[in-house]
């Protein structure tokens, strides 16, 4: 039996990379999916690809206008929300000396601030006992150089992850926290060099960077009921990278 079936899913940042890999697996065990996306071609082609029982809505996370509008579209389609992934991040490489206000803002207006109100904002149409899951990474604790601001950025989401976690029998829910490692998505590609990305292989235990469907394995089972009793963790899948 799928082990989403009958679950409604929203998932921001879906329309590429992990996001789009975890709508895709979401879809596979039987959730019927709304994902998010800025770019309206991006967001129109992944609904495309993926087919019936996905629902696609243009959101920019660090704007709440924009999310009082996803879950306008979610009520009106759906019967609340079952598991939310607040997935939707951008990264910026700068090595200290060359970080930029404009940078700064950018990773703070999403990656914080498009959380939580990605969550906050959601709260009233999670059903009772519904998975919310953010996406975090191992820059938090390991950051290369030239990302320690978004790493900065995601060590606020693990924090922010552990608090909300402790309202969780006020409110229904459970939360924890995916967090990747180097991750064969377009904006890691388009980020980072060819040859850093080699070299980067090389620190990694696995000596391998994740396929962006690995990361959305580890989501699908904080999705499902198989976690039920998983609250306020953080997952790893980084093949080692932050572990060793």
């Amino acid at each position: 039996m799928a082990v989403l079936a009958g679950k409604i899913a929203v998932i921001t940042g879906g329309s590429t990379g992990i996001g789009f890999a975890t709508a895709r697996a979401f879809r596979d065990e039987g959730a019927q999916v709304f994902i998010t996306g800025r770019r309206k071609d991006a967001l129109d082609a992944a609904v495309a690809e993926l087919g019936g029982g996905v629902t696609g809505v243009v959101c920019d996370a660090s704007v709440r206008a924009d999310i009082d509008a996803l879950y306008q579209a979610v009520r009106e389609q759906a019967c609340g929300i079952d598991v939310l992934v607040a997935n939707a991040g951008i990264g910026t490489a700068a090595p200290l000396g060359e970080v930029t206000e404009e940078m700064i803002d950018s990773m703070v207006a999403t990656n914080i601030k498009g959380t939580i109100f990605t969550f906050q904002q959601a709260l009233p149409h999670l059903n009772a006992g519904a998975s919310v899951i953010l996406t975090g990474s191992t820059a938090a604790t390991r950051p290369d150089p030239g990302l320690e601001v978004y790493g900065a950025s995601k060590a606020a989401v693990r924090s922010l992850a552990r608090g909300w976690a402790r309202g969780s029998r006020a409110h229904g829910f459970r939360v924890n926290v995916v967090s990747p490692g180097g991750t064969r998505t377009p904006g890691l590609l388009e980020l980072i060099p060819a040859e850093v990305l080699k070299q980067a292989e090389e620190g990694i235990p696995l000596g391998r960077l994740a396929e962006p469907k690995e990361i959305a394995a580890v989501t699908t089972f904080l999705a499902s009921d198989a976690s039920s009793y998983v609250n306020g963790a953080e997952f790893f899948a980084d093949g080692g990278y932050a572990q060793t």
